[in-house]
């Protein structure tokens, strides 16, 4: 008898062993990849920066007060954020024990004396719930297919990014609905600060290294998007009109940035780390819908 032909490799994909918090079947994988999320960053900060405390320990505590090291903090975050989506569970949970290291030890200080910790439950959930509020609504906005149960799972799957900085994922939204609900639940609370009004105008003319000076063209007119993709009752506690047409505007705008980073070639759009999880993710998606995909070994 002919002897039995070798077996030969599987081609389909596989889910990787440790693919970190999310891997390639996630919402996260394929919301965070979208270059248009730069716009929901800054429309994050901007939000957060709403809230007295958070605002103040981050002023207080940061090198955001020096326009001349605020860039360094901007790049920080952006690489945690990398990390924390695409990193592997090692190192997650390196970039989360410096992060919730650095929160313990630090305190902020109100107008009126009051001394405060910056990593007080009520001061990390803010956060996070401005952040994922608005990854959301420019994914919504920009035109990326989203159903409403992806939508749903996307900010159930962030519970994961709340617990890499030490909160209760059982006490962070897991729906729209909750998420929504727990904005409304602070918006009492927030006004826009002294300080949220420094930030605001320094964010448009930011100084960083001429090393970034393509990045630096972009910054006005990322910075005017971002601000302006907030709810119209954020933007008129910074004193800025919150209009429908405003609304229409920023959403045709989101859309169009959208279509057209979506042209351009994805080596030149990202970082590695997310270029290979866009394509790993992509071909998974595709493996999955075909019936295709193998298990882990």
């Amino acid at each position: 008898m002919p002897p039995t032909p070798a077996p030969t490799s599987d081609p389909r994909p596989a889910r990787p062993a440790d693919a970190g918090l999310f891997g390639p079947d996630s919402v996260t994988w394929r919301v965070m990849a979208e270059p248009v999320m730069w716009v929901a960053g800054l429309r994050a900060l901007y939000l957060q920066a709403l809230h007295p405390r958070v605002m103040r320990g981050s002023w207080q505590n940061t090198a955001m007060a020096d326009r001349r090291q605020a860039f360094g903090r901007f790049l920080r975050t952006t690489e945690f954020i990398r990390v924390r989506t695409y990193g592997s569970r090692a190192e997650v949970e390196r970039a989360g024990r410096r992060i919730r290291k650095l929160h313990a030890r630090l305190r902020g200080t109100d107008e009126d004396g009051t001394e405060f910790r910056l990593d007080e439950p009520a001061l990390l959930l803010w956060v996070h719930c401005a952040e994922v509020s608005s990854y959301v609504d420019v994914a919504r906005r920009s035109g990326l297919r989203l159903s409403p149960a992806e939508l749903d799972a996307f900010v159930d799957e962030q519970r994961r990014c709340a617990a890499v900085v030490g909160l209760d994922p059982a006490l962070v939204p897991a729906s729209l609905a909750e998420l929504d609900s727990c904005i409304e639940e602070t918006r009492p609370q927030l006004r826009a600060t002294p300080e949220a009004r420094r930030a605001l105008l320094r964010s448009v003319n930011t100084s960083m290294p001429v090393t970034y000076l393509p990045l630096k063209l972009m910054v006005p007119g990322l910075t005017t998007l971002g601000f302006a993709s907030q709810p119209r009752w954020a933007r008129r506690l910074y004193g800025v009109p919150g209009t429908p047409l405003t609304d229409l505007a920023v959403t045709v705008s989101l859309r169009a940035l959208h279509e057209g980073t979506a042209r351009i070639p994805w080596s030149l759009a990202a970082p590695p780390a997310v270029r290979a999880a866009r394509e790993m993710a992509r071909a998974y998606q595709q493996a999955r819908a075909a019936g295709a995909v193998r298990p882990v070994s």
